[in-house]
Order: C-alpha cells, then sequence, then structure tokens
C-alpha cells in the first residue's frame, strides 16, 4: 500500500501470507453468487472506479470470478480525476454505460441526493441474492456513513477507508526531550519548539491539501465549514473559532515545516518524512506508514503512530471512504451486486490485505483479527487499533458531513488560500478567513446557493 514509488517490505505488513495461498479461491464466492452463475452465463457488465492497490488487484482476478459466474467483467481502474469528471457527466445524464463504479467521498452528497445511484437494501436484504455470509454488518459504520443517505438507506459499500493519525518519524528526538506523542494542541506546540531543527529535522510537515490537513484543527477549536450541512450550506469560515485554528495550523507550517512546504504534495511529504528530514505528521494511515514498511526508509526503527491531538472543542481526526456503487442507470444490477459481494467478500478482502499489504481496510472482522493486529504491531504501536478508533469516531458523530455536499469544492479552495497568506505572514488569520468568507459566499450566491446571512 502507501505512496507511488515506494517498495512494501513484507516483514512486518504482509505476515500471514503463506496462510493466502492455502486460501486460494475457496470461500470467496458466496453461495448465492455460485447457485445463480447459469443466470450469469454470457451476461457482460461494465465498470469503472478510481485506482488502488486494492483495485488493481481486484482486476487481477476477475478471471476466478468469471469462471465461478459466467459473466464478463470489463473494469477499468482510472486517476482520481478522471474517474470522478468521467463518471459524473455519466451519473447526470441517467446513462447505462457502466454497471458499478467508485462511489467517491467528496461526491456522495451530490450522487446521492440526485438520485444518481440504486439503493442497495432490497439486495442486500434479499436472501437469493445475497448470501448470509457476506455480512453488510461487518462494514464500519465510520466508513459507510458517507456511503448513506439521510434516512440510513445504503448507496454503496466501502472499498477503502483513509483514517488520520499522528506519525512521528523521528520519536527518538522527542524521546530525548523527555516528552512523548502530543495529546492536545498545548502539546502539540510544545513537542515542536523542543525538537524543531535537532540535527536538521523539522519538527512538522503536511502536504499543500490544507483544506483536509487543516479541518481537524479548526474543529477542535469548535469550528464549523457550514451552518448546518447538508440542509445549511452558509459557509462559517470568519468564524472566532475557525480564525483560531486557522491561526493555529498555519503557525505550524510558518514555523516548524521545511522550506518550500506550501508546494509539497503527499509523494513529497512522505519522501521528506522517509528520509527522516522532518518529524510530526497527522495524516491518512496510508501515507504514513510506509515509514515503517518501505525499503527506503532510514526512520523504520523511531517512526511512532498515535492518535491526533484533541482541541479545546474535541477530537476530530479527519475520516473518509470510498465504496463500489451502482448507477440507477445499470442494465445489470444483479449482476453488478453479484461481483461487489465478491470484491468485498471478507475471504477476498483478507487475500488481498495479506498478498499486497493493503490496510485501509474497513471490515471490522479483519481489523480486529489477530494476524491483522499483529503485523501492525509497529516498534510497540498498536496502529490496527488507532486506525479502529479513528474510524469509529466517524460513525458517532457526523462531523465529516461538511465534505460530502457538493459546494465543498469551492469553499475549500478558499480555505487553502487563506491557510497559504496565514502561513507566509501575507495576511493575518482573521484578515485571510474575513476575505476566504466573502468570496466564498460570493461564489455559492452564483451557483445559487441560498445563504443564510
Amino acid at each position: 500500500m502507501g505512496a507511488r514509488g515506494f517498495t512494501t517490505t513484507r516483514r512486518r505488513l504482509l505476515k500471514g501470507t503463506a496462510a493466502t495461498a492455502a486460501l486460494g479461491t475457496a470461500g470467496i464466492f458466496a453461495p448465492a453468487i455460485v447457485g445463480r452463475a447459469k443466470q450469469f452465463d454470457g451476461v457482460v457488465i461494465n465498470g469503472v472506479s478510481t485506482t488502488s492497490v486494492y483495485m488493481r488487484r481486484v482486476k487481477e482476478l476477475l478471471p476466478e470470478f468469471e469462471e465461478m459466474t459466467g459473466m464478463t467483467v470489463n473494469y477499468e481502474p482510472l486517476s482520481f480525476p478522471i474517474h470522478n469528471q468521467r463518471v459524473d457527466l455519466e451519473l447526470s445524464t441517467q446513462g447505462s454505460a457502466y454497471d458499478f463504479v467508485n462511489l467517491t467521498f467528496i461526491y456522495t452528497g451530490r450522487w446521492i441526493t440526485a438520485g444518481w445511484l440504486t439503493p442497495l437494501d432490497d439486495f442486500m436484504n434479499d436472501p437469493n441474492l445475497t448470501d448470509p455470509d457476506w455480512d453488510p454488518a461487518d462494514f464500519i459504520d465510520g466508513a459507510q456513513k458517507a456511503l448513506q443517505d439521510g434516512e440510513g438507506r445504503t448507496y454503496g459499500f466501502a472499498h477503502f477507508a483513509g483514517a488520520m493519525l499522528t506519525a512521528a518519524g523521528r520519536y527518538d528526538l522527542i524521546e530525548q526531550a523527555g516528552m512523548g506523542l502530543p495529546k492536545d494542541f498545548d502539546e502539540l506546540i510544545a513537542v515542536c519548539e523542543a525538537v524543531h531543527g535537532k540535527e536538521g529535522v523539522a519538527a512538522w510537515i503536511s502536504d499543500r491539501n490544507h483544506h483536509w490537513n487543516s479541518i481537524p484543527f479548526l474543529m477542535g477549536f469548535g469550528g464549523e465549514i457550514f451552518k448546518d450541512p447538508p440542509h445549511n450550506l452558509t459557509p462559517l469560515l470568519d468564524s472566532p473559532e475557525n480564525i483560531a485554528g486557522a491561526e493555529f495550523y498555519g503557525r505550524l507550517l510558518r514555523d516548524f515545516a521545511p522550506s518550500g512546504v506550501l508546494t509539497f504534495d503527499n509523494d513529497v511529504t512522505l519522501r521528506t518524512q522517509v528520509a527522516g528530514q522532518a518529524n510530526l505528521r497527522t495524516g491518512e494511515l496510508a501515507w504514513e506508514l510506509p515509514m515503517a514498511t518501505a525499503e527506503e526508509s532510514v526512520v523504520k526503527d523511531t517512526v511512532r503512530f498515535g492518535l491526533t491531538p484533541s482541541g479545546p472543542a474535541g477530537w476530530y481526526p479527519g475520516n473518509n471512504s470510498h465504496g463500489y456503487a451502482i448507477p440507477a442507470g445499470a442494465r445489470n444490477k444483479e449482476a453488478a451486486w453479484a461481483f461487489i459481494q465478491w470484491a468485498l467478500s471478507k475471504p477476498l478482502m483478507e487475500r488481498i490485505a495479506k498478498e499486497q499489504g493493503f490496510a485501509a481496510l474497513c471490515r471490522r472482522s479483519i481489523i480486529t483479527s489477530d494476524w491483522f493486529r499483529e503485523s501492525l504491531q509497529i516498534n510497540g504501536d498498536d496502529v490496527a487499533s488507532l486506525y479502529l478508533q479513528v474510524l469509529e469516531r466517524g460513525g458517532e458523530e457526523p462531523y465529516m458531513r461538511y465534505r460530502t455536499v457538493p459546494v465543498f469544492p469551492q469553499v475549500g479552495d478558499q480555505l487553502n488560500n487563506a491557510i497559504e497568506k496565514i502561513a507566509t505572514n501575507q495576511q493575518s488569520a482573521e484578515e485571510a478567513m474575513r476575505q476566504a468568507q466573502a468570496e466564498a459566499v460570493q461564489q455559492l450566491k452564483l451557483m445559487g446557493v441560498e445563504i443564510d446571512l
């Protein structure tokens, strides 16, 4: 798993791979699917998704599924922007080109509320279509929340979950300062002040997606992005709480990060940590784990993981998920449902996790399994348990709903601009966030969004 270009070692994450060979294809094909193989004989379904380690392996294993069911699956994993653009256009025209698609986190609000996807509840509650061992309740609530509507109807099942954790590549420097991983915002600043510049290592690092990385800090001070998403989309960027959070996050970038950090994408940020040139980061596990697993990493023995710090108003770690869904206009919905059951079955998910080192899993039974927890014991940290805590937090409170409304990209762009101005001292936090608010309101009004101000 992890970032492009990184070689994942098998010494930790892939423990238990020998058991995968014993799995083979046994148990991967649900009886409800196998029993209806003749019905699918000659059926052709078409699908697209974003690309990932998991998706690529599913595509590689398709011949096994096709042999068992008799159907043909034309499946094309695409880059994130190309997939989203293509599917958004296809769904908006109620097209029938695809029988399954990726339900992308940031588009869930748009695609679900517009009625462009098929509710899956009737499928999963029909014993003739769904095997009881498939167990939809096994998918963690925090990963499923964004794939459901306000009434709790399900439109997708998650194949990827992103959970934000704290990772310290040079934890030894923090120990030498007599400190530990920060549990709250005050401790975070204290740790950064104590270790910044030691042995040439920057205390903090992030990437340029500030509208993802900064919001747990805004919320930690009590901030909200919208007044009441998805019902009231009035932006609140210039609230005192958001201003305080933006100033805090801007200070991390300004005072404790490497030069040029505002230009860093995820790859550059990860490479900097893997090279031991920066210490702390709060980010998705998928972009932090290579510090412990990549062969190139010089911080394998000093990296430590923990929960993200809490603010005065609470703990709001970022979490997201992507899933498989069936378009409303799909021609072969039952066949697509059979594919989804296979692609996200417990045995196949476990097999891919063991073969590929894929850790962004969504099934509780696998995350809590002995082999998975053992594989993610890293320098004394139970990373699987930390990961599960973040996903469970996302299921307890719908604080991530701000990100799934259709207008978030416009507001997020304004937040990005404001953070950069704060981090470079071009504007104070108050000035930058007030300007971001004014421009966001103007954009949303032009889009026809009702603003309650």
